[in-house]
Order: C-alpha cells, then structure tokens, then sequence
C-alpha cells in the first residue's frame, strides 16, 4: 500500500498548489473544491483523488461557515442535508456495485442536464421536494467521486453570495463528515489519504484566507455565471473520465 513517502516531490507539489487554488475557488463561490482538484490530480496519480479532498473540506467548510454564518438558510440546509443521509447509503451501494466509469457518466450526465436547464432560463423553486432531492444527489456524488457541490448549488444559483457560501458551508460541514464517516466504516479510507489530507491542510487554509479579497468581486450575475460554470466543468470532466477509463 502507498504511503506519502511513495510520492515523487512533484507529485507532491502538484498535490498541495491544487488544494490551495480549490479552496481559494470554493472560498470565493461556495463550491468547486474537488472539482478543481480531483480531476487533475486524479490524471497526475489517482491514487492523490478523491478522499484526500474529502477529508480537508471538513476544516474548509467549517471555516466557510463560521465566516459568513448569519446569512445561512437554515431551512434549506436541513433539508438538504436530510436528504444526504439516504443519498450517502445510495452511493455505498453504487460503488459496490456499478463501475466507476458508469458512475462517473450517470453523474455527469445529470450534472450537465441541470446546468443546460437552468442556463436557458428555468427557474428552480427552493422546496422541501428540491432540497431533498439535491440532498439525496449530493450525498450520492460526493461518496462516489467527491464532488457533490453541484446539485445544492444549482439550486442556489438566483441567491446572493453570502447566502450560497454560508449555506452551502454549513451543508458540506455535515455532509463530508457523513461522507468521511461512511467511507471509513467501509474500509475506504488509506493511510495515503491521511497523510495527504494532513499535508494539504495549511495550504487549504491559505486558499481559504486569500478567498477573502475576491468575495465582493463575484456577486450576482458573476456568481451565477461561476456556478453554472464550474457546475459545468464538473460534468464534463466525470465524462472525460468516465470515456477515458
């Protein structure tokens, strides 16, 4: 088995500047972390993605949280994170059972058909029913491949930006520990991914202070456009991978 001592010193490098332009990314939006970092350091080595991304967004969107916790939507939070705890069970069986290449399409797939719909125009209401259900593909995505930002912040996307950040925060604080905790209890967590999550930390931190000089730059329809993009670079990228695999 791996451990960070395997790792060449460019690999490592790589490793920690992506990590710190995540959390810059997702310190600015309110989501995009491992869609920044897991795609590219999952081609540099795969054995650098997805679960060390899990394991330093719990400090991440602690930390998103507690800097902007008054604009919290704490109704949407509620139902979206209740619909996690299902999604997360949803995504132990479909790493079972599915290959990660058909689950890396079915998730792209339905990533991009979201942003194509909401890029024409249609709104999205904030229900019970939609919180639930972008709870329930989160937490499915996130345990798979973890990226499960997309789904919540698609619904987010008409909100200001101190809303989608603070509320998006606090969702991913639970969320990724469930995710954690479930990976954990399935025996899917290396000593790897510890190691690496523990070097990344102060470079997550780092990316998250910066992120503070930009949040007042991506506001309305800025924030819209960066949602729908990054949103966008998510599916594709679960596509590419999925083709190349």
């Amino acid at each position: 088995m791996l451990d960070v001592l395997d790792l060449s010193a460019l690999e490592l490098a790589l490793c920690l500047a992506m990590m710190a332009i995540a959390a810059l990314v997702q310190g600015t939006v309110g989501f995009g972390f491992a869609i920044v970092s897991v795609p590219v350091l999952s081609l540099v080595n795969p054995a650098l993605a997805p679960v060390p991304q899990l394991l330093v967004q719990v400090p991440l969107s602690f930390g998103m949280f507690l800097r902007e916790r008054r604009h919290a939507d704490w109704g949407g939070v509620w139902w979206t994170t209740l619909g996690r705890l299902p999604g997360t069970l949803v995504g132990v069986g479909l790493l079972t059972f599915a290959t990660p290449a058909a689950l890396d399409g079915f998730i792209g797939l339905l990533v991009l058909a979201a942003v194509i719909v909401l890029a024409l125009g249609r709104p999205v209401v904030r229900t019970r029913a939609t919180e639930l259900g972008a709870g329930v593909l989160s937490g499915a995505g996130a345990f798979v491949s973890a990226i499960g930002g997309p789904p919540i912040a698609l619904l987010y996307k008409d909100a200001d930006g101190a809303t989608v950040r603070a509320t998006l925060a606090l969702i991913f604080a639970v969320g990724v520990v469930l995710t954690v905790g479930a990976r954990a209890l399935a025996g899917r967590i290396t000593g790897l991914d510890l190691g690496l999550g523990a070097l990344s930390v102060p470079m997550v931190l780092l990316g998250f202070w910066a992120s503070r000089f930009l949040t007042a730059r991506v506001e309305g329809r800025p924030l819209r456009v960066a949602i729908l993009g990054i949103s966008a670079l998510a599916a594709l990228g679960l596509l590419g991978r999925a083709v190349a695999t």
